[in-house]
């Protein structure tokens, strides 16, 4: 796969519709990167001229933010804001709620005004505008869970998007116990992914699997590469991984 960065586009005299903020996972977890190729298949399919930072984006800083380091955080989205700015972008597309709900909401008060979009949404725009088509295909009657995001459900509100493109694919979209406003993080937000857990007796990921398990569903659909890596080890956790898959559902998307 090719993927033009910013610079291909410039030298070329050209400007992307979209800047692909591929993010820390996307870009460097094994796992993550499958989902970033199989977005990239997406737009391609749609003839969305598109174009990713490359060595040029840094972490958005949610982390740091999230375990309390205001500074790095600032210095880490002032050095991004300095680079988007300086190529003139005005519209990102993300595969991670971290990235987005950052972008979107933090980076206006430090001088980076930016129209940003979860795939999700996006994916549902091309389809709109009929640039994309789906079809049921493999997954047409399927059963499918949906674990919303933290990030992307109860801190952006944005809980339809990711179930109309599945009831595009004619699945079998059965709900958890706990969804949308209810809905129980995966365990990994608010810089969690990055340290031990603490003393208790259950761990979040082991209860939000098995909410996923009992809806007797063969796939659980994620929206995030934080969820994406709790809810696996949810599955390993129950010795499920050979039955129940977890996909991005840009990876179930990009199968039709």
């Amino acid at each position: 796969m090719t993927v033009k960065t910013i610079q291909d586009y410039i030298a070329n005299g050209e400007s992307p519709e979209i800047i692909f903020w591929v993010g820390c996972a996307g870009s460097f977890d094994e796992r993550a990167q499958r989902v970033s190729r199989a977005f990239s298949n997406i737009l391609e399919r749609a003839g969305v001229k598109f174009a990713i930072l490359g060595q040029e984006e840094g972490c958005t800083g949610d982390p740091a933010k999230r375990a309390g380091n205001e500074f790095l955080f600032q210095m880490q989205a002032l050095q991004n804001i300095a680079v988007l700015n300086g190529y003139g972008i005005k519209r990102i597309v993300t595969a991670c709620p971290h990235c987005f709900n950052t972008l979107k909401n933090e980076y206006p008060t430090l001088g980076g005004n930016y129209e940003v979009f979860h795939h999700t949404q996006f994916i549902n725009e091309l389809l709109e505008q009929g640039r994309l088509a789906i079809e049921g295909g493999a997954f047409k009657g399927r059963k499918i869970t949906y674990h919303d995001s933290c990030y992307l459900g109860r801190a952006n509100g944005i809980y339809e998007a990711p179930r109309m493109l599945m009831e595009k694919l004619d699945a079998d979209l059965v709900e958890m116990k706990r969804c949308k406003t209810n809905g129980l993080c995966c365990g990994a937000g608010g810089a969690q992914m990055f340290k031990e857990a603490e003393p208790g007796d259950r761990e979040v990921n082991v209860e939000r699997t098995e909410e996923a398990l009992a809806t007797g569903a063969e796939i659980i659909a994620v929206n995030c590469p934080f969820c994406m890596t709790m809810m696996r080890d949810g599955t390993k956790h129950f010795e499920k991984d050979s039955v129940v898959s977890v996909l991005d559902i840009a990876e179930i998307i990009d199968q039709n």
